[in-house]
Parts: C-alpha cells; sequence; structure tokens
C-alpha cells in the first residue's frame, strides 16, 4: 500500500462511488481506501486515515464542498483534493480555486482521464478538464478568472448565499456553518448592499437564478 496513491471519494451517490472505486482500483498504483457521502462525512474520515488525494463531487446535500475543501486542507494539507462535477461555470471553478484545488474534472471524462488526472495530481502537478481550462485565464500570477457580479461577494457571504437558496433559514444555516445567528444576519446585511438587492426573497431568486442551490 505504502506505493500506492491513495484516494477518497466523495460522492452522494452510492453507484457513482462504487463504479468509480471499482475502475480506480484495477490500477496497480492507485487503491480507493475510503468513501463518505458527503462533505461533513468526508472531514471525519480525513481526520482518521490520510490519504493522498480526495476525489469530491461539488454538488452534495448539508455542508458546502468548498468550505470542507477548506477545513480539509487544516486537517490534512499535504492531502491534494480534486473537484469532480457536472457543473462547469465560473462561479464553481473560482471557487475551486480559492480554496486551492489541484484539479477540476468534468463528470464527462471518461475514466481514462480521471486516472491520469489522480496521477498527475498525486505528483504534485495539476489537472482540468479542458473545458474548464477554456474558462481560466492564466498569467505570472497564477490562475484567474474573469470577475464576475458574484465574484465580489466573500468565500462566506457566498456560502450564505447558497444555503439561502437551498431554502435554508438563518438558524439553521448558523448550525452547519457552526456560526451565530446574528453572524448571519450580517452577511445577509453584506449580500444584499453589494448585489444591490433590497430584500430577503429578491435575494433568494438572484441565488436560484444563478443556480446557486444546485452547489
Amino acid at each position: 500500500m505504502d506505493d500506492k496513491i491513495t484516494i477518497l471519494l466523495v460522492d452522494d451517490h452510492a453507484l457513482v462511488r462504487g463504479a468509480i472505486a471499482e475502475r480506480l482500483n484495477r490500477e496497480p498504483d492507485l487503491a480507493v481506501v475510503g468513501s463518505a457521502a458527503s462533505a461533513d462525512e468526508a472531514i471525519c474520515k480525513a481526520t482518521e486515515v490520510r490519504v493522498d488525494i480526495i476525489l469530491m463531487d461539488i454538488d452534495m446535500p448539508g455542508l458546502n464542498c468548498f468550505e470542507a475543501a477548506r477545513r480539509l486542507r487544516t486537517i490534512r494539507p499535504g492531502t491534494r483534493i480534486i473537484f469532480l462535477s457536472a457543473h462547469t461555470q465560473d462561479r464553481y471553478i473560482e471557487q475551486a480555486l480559492d480554496v486551492k484545488a489541484h484539479g477540476y474534472l468534468t463528470k464527462r471524462e471518461p475514466p481514462e482521464r480521471v486516472v491520469s488526472a489522480i496521477r498527475e495530481v498525486a505528483a504534485g502537478g495539476a489537472f482540468f478538464s479542458e473545458e474548464v481550462q477554456s474558462r481560466i485565464i492564466v498569467d505570472e500570477t497564477g490562475a484567474k478568472l474573469p470577475r464576475s457580479r458574484i465574484s465580489r461577494l466573500t468565500p462566506r457571504e457566498l456560502e450564505v448565499l447558497q444555503y439561502l437558496a437551498r431554502g435554508y433559514g438563518k438558524r439553521e444555516i448558523g448550525r452547519i456553518m457552526s456560526l451565530a445567528t446574528k453572524t448571519i444576519d450580517n452577511h445577509t446585511t453584506s449580500l444584499m448592499s453589494k448585489l444591490r438587492i433590497h430584500d430577503r426573497v429578491e435575494l433568494t431568486r438572484f441565488a436560484l437564478r444563478e443556480g446557486l442551490a444546485e452547489t
């Protein structure tokens, strides 16, 4: 096992996890050593077992996957994260770059590309699907994306907006994020100010239009 690249799979669909694990375990240098059905569970698993790669879906219930990635970097700074998603909008890619993900693959990639991505990232590189690469601007300061309306928000504000889009109340959001309800109120006020939206109903509509309920 010491000479193999160890992997934690995170996806809320058991069939998907099983299929990916079965395919990856065929490779002599790869070993899936754990799986999780949510970002919360992934954090728990990461405290129990050290892995080289976390391959994580971005569309799961519960804790936001990008916030989870931020926490995982603290818990396991040597572990590298690759996001796997059907979504390729700028806002998702931007968040992945913000949490310093080492890869972002679309679910349309053939299994061989996923295998290649894991090997490349484990070796210290980065790997992005071509569709994702086409949305990234790279210059001497690193990878950047064009600024968007949502990109004006802080990671915390964006996370609150995503939970609002899912229909969560402020108390429930506070519980998920481990923050006081008053803090969620402050983030909501800041959101409306930055987005020039004057009430929570319109704020939720905006989030839904932007597809944030699917994040």
